[in-house]
């Protein structure tokens, strides 16, 4: 009976161990687009969209995948004027991430460019120890309004204008099988990337007591959409190119919905989004695929 058991249980976790390897890791170039797709994200969620009176956030951002790591600060600066009985808010943002890995393998597989190399094919990537900076200025103009139907409720709507910059966004890399085994080289996708974003939000508030709930949902849509750039060495070679003039297409800048509730302790004007922490860390590895984590905390307060 015993030997029964331990074969069951031997066959059982082996069951479990192949369930776990049967999804594939994604190819090197998909997550590296995906990491600074998922930052900006989480900035759009924090966009100062709510509220009266000058605006000061602080966030951080912290996502992975696999061994491959961006983590760092988030800051803003929103001003609210009046504008035609409607609500003008004028703001300044920029983000500052480090890019980090350790000893990643997944299989190495360039859109960019055509390479000597026969792709895809396994690899092991090292040495990553980049940046990323988001930095922008944006309109928005919104109103609080009645409705007898929904109740009161805020829209707001504008555009901003920003800078994604990557640098020494590179790893290094060997080839583990194929014709080409043992093959290494560098693969860098460090560039920069400019967006004008139009977004749109509506939310709504509740208080009680020294407390208020805002719920709020919104939408940004970065344009125009870019190729992934990107440069690989190898024996005998140094390529560059960006996947659009490939052929393979214009993927980086993604469309954003982001759903937030802001819980504000009113004596202090002071706010915390815990809706966006709970849900760019639920829908974020769903909606880019390869992501394991993602939080992204904003602090708010206005004066």
């Amino acid at each position: 009976m015993w030997t029964f058991r331990a074969r069951l249980a031997s066959l059982v976790f082996a069951g479990f161990c192949v369930a776990a390897g049967a999804r594939a890791a994604e190819d090197i170039a998909f997550v590296t687009e995906h990491l600074p797709e998922v930052a900006m994200d989480n900035r759009y969620a924090g966009l100062p969209l709510w509220g009266d009176g000058t605006t000061f956030e602080a966030g951080f951002t912290d996502l992975s995948s696999g061994t491959l790591a961006l983590r760092g600060p988030m800051a803003e600066i929103a001003g609210t004027y009046g504008f035609h009985g409607l609500r003008l808010k004028a703001f300044a943002f920029f983000d500052r991430f480090s890019l980090t890995s350790g000893r990643e393998r997944r299989p190495l597989n360039e859109p960019f460019v055509a390479t000597p190399l026969a792709l895809p094919a396994a690899a092991e990537f090292t040495g990553l120890d980049g940046t990323m900076r988001d930095a922008g200025l944006g309109l928005a103009l919104g109103d609080h309004v009645q409705s007898s139907w929904i109740g009161a409720f805020d829209w707001s709507v504008g555009v901003l204008y920003q800078q994604v910059r990557l640098r020494d966004y590179r790893l290094a890399y060997e080839l583990l099988d194929g014709p080409d085994a043992g093959a290494s080289g560098a693969i860098d996708f460090s560039a920069t990337y400019a967006h004008f974003t139009p977004f749109f939000g509506v939310g709504k508030h509740y208080e009680f007591g020294d407390w208020r709930l805002g719920p709020h949902a919104q939408l940004a849509m970065p344009l125009p959409r870019r190729g992934l750039a990107g440069r690989i060495t190898g024996p005998g070679f140094d390529q560059a190119g960006n996947t659009a003039d490939n052929g393979a297409g214009k993927h980086f800048g993604d469309p954003s919905v982001t759903l937030g509730l802001d819980v504000t302790y009113l004596p202090w004007s002071l706010s915390i989004d815990v809706g966006s922490l709970a849900t760019q860390a639920l829908f974020e590895p769903h909606i880019h695929q390869g992501i394991d984590q993602n939080w992204a905390l904003h602090l708010y307060w206005t004066r």
